[in-house]
């Protein structure tokens, strides 16, 4: 059998191009059956490409992750991409490369770099928006609406919304980030004090211990507690005798303050 180089002194006579050398190698490899042969050409062809690898991992460099991480996946996925290649299908290395590459990068944010992970469903609909979002910025020479991502998409709006919004999820907003040029106040500066939050957290209890009540007594309360009205004037206004009107009160809080306590344990 015919063989081809062991190392790379021996395809001396190969144009120096890249792209022809790889070819050559990509050549010799598809009818090699020395597996240390094999691996040889195989990482020769790995260090030919390297730059592919670095230009691809920079794209996406500022978004949430190390820049050497996603070298790594780059420089794994070519390794990838070199075992899969078939010349005789008659497609450059490089158009097979690169999708199979940045496919690899994606797969590592979308497994590794979320903060806050959206559904499958929104995440590829996110890559979906943003490429169609830059075919229709150099259609229309500005940026895509929201509506005409919609028509382009054929889904949803608030889906489109959604999809939208996770581009932020990748990397979280520092606390100490400046909101204004001046930099006097920061975004953390924004966020409620712990009084504000034991408010909230009383609010939202409250608001679950009332959703519990039919609406007749949640008025009742309401106008008791909200409106100052008295038990007569509540009486009036509902058709009903001011003892009555004591009872549902009564009855009320008493619902009310169970649900407040089965919350306690969980709020604790």
């Amino acid at each position: 059998m015919a063989r081809g180089p062991k190392t790379t002194s021996s395809v001396t006579a190969v144009p120096t191009s890249r792209e022809l050398r790889t070819d050559a190698l990509l050549e010799f490899l598809a009818s090699c059956t020395d597996e240390s042969e094999r691996a040889a050409v195989t990482e020769e062809l790995v260090e030919l490409n390297l730059g592919l690898c670095d230009a691809l991992a920079n794209r996406y460099a500022h978004r949430g992750a190390d820049r050497d991480d996603l070298v790594q996946v780059a420089r794994v996925a070519l390794v990838l991409a070199v075992r899969r290649f078939r010349p005789a299908e008659g497609r450059s290395f490089v158009a097979f490369a690169v999708p199979t590459i940045t496919g690899e990068i994606k797969r590592y944010f979308r497994d590794h770099c979320w903060v806050v992970r959206p559904p499958r469903r929104i995440q590829e609909l996110r890559a979906r928006a943003s490429q169609h979002g830059q075919q229709l910025e150099q259609r229309l020479g500005r940026r895509a609406s929201t509506a005409e991502l919609v028509c382009e998409l054929g889904v949803d709006a608030q889906l489109v919304r959604e999809a939208t919004a996770a581009d932020g999820s990748y990397r979280p907003w520092s606390l100490d980030a400046p909101l204004d040029g001046e930099g006097e106040m920061t975004f953390g500066a924004t966020l409620a004090e712990d009084a504000d939050t034991d408010r909230l957290v009383d609010r939202i209890a409250l608001q679950r211990a009332l959703a519990g009540l039919s609406r007749r007594e949640q008025l009742v309360l309401k106008w008791r507690f909200e409106d100052g009205c008295t038990q007569s004037e509540i009486g009036r206004r509902l058709g009903v005798s001011q003892m009555q009107v004591s009872r549902i009160l009564r009855r009320s809080l008493d619902r009310a303050r169970d649900a407040l306590s089965e919350d306690e344990p969980l709020a604790g």
